[in-house]
């Protein structure tokens, strides 16, 4: 099967594109401090869907299964945002951050960590849907050790 030209240029474009996805995943930063920024952006908004919620389960404000479902789905989408932060240059001293150096020297422990949260916090979307206070509480429970077991080894 032979190409026509503007079939060949479009492989060519799609093909090259392929390879180049990568390089530019992390454009929207032009200097450290913005990935710093945005990472810390987002585990803040992780922070106030975590503290709503917990407020909620330890009684300390009435339970509302609407708003915790909604602050649990909140949690899942943020969940997967802060990562794309972790760029090269950003580590320890070349913006403020409490990130560990163990971030880039144990990469794949960090983003296994990173995985597991994800997943945590999928779950207790999930799970918050259905409205079962107890799965909702262990749901949780799990979702906060995937934070705790993150911050002992990369956080400062």
């Amino acid at each position: 099967m032979k190409l026509k030209p503007s079939n060949l240029m479009l492989s060519l474009i799609l093909a090259t594109s392929a390879y180049a996805a990568p390089s530019m995943a992390n454009s929207a930063f032009e200097k450290p401090a913005d990935a710093v920024e945005y990472r810390q952006s987002a585990f803040s908004m992780i922070r106030i869907q975590i503290a709503d919620m917990g407020a909620m389960l330890k009684g300390k404000i009435p339970f509302d299964e609407k708003r915790f479902a909604m602050r649990a789905n909140n949690a899942a989408a943020l969940s997967k945002m802060p990562w794309e932060g972790f760029v090269a240059g950003t580590a320890k001293g070349s913006a403020k951050t409490d990130a560990l150096p163990t971030i880039w020297s144990d990469n794949e422990t960090f983003m296994k960590k990173a995985s597991t949260f994800q997943k945590y916090a999928d779950e207790l979307a999930q799970v918050a849907m259905k409205g079962d206070k107890k799965q909702i509480g262990k749901a949780f429970g799990n979702w906060a050790k995937g934070c705790k077991d993150c911050h002992k080894m990369f956080k400062d």
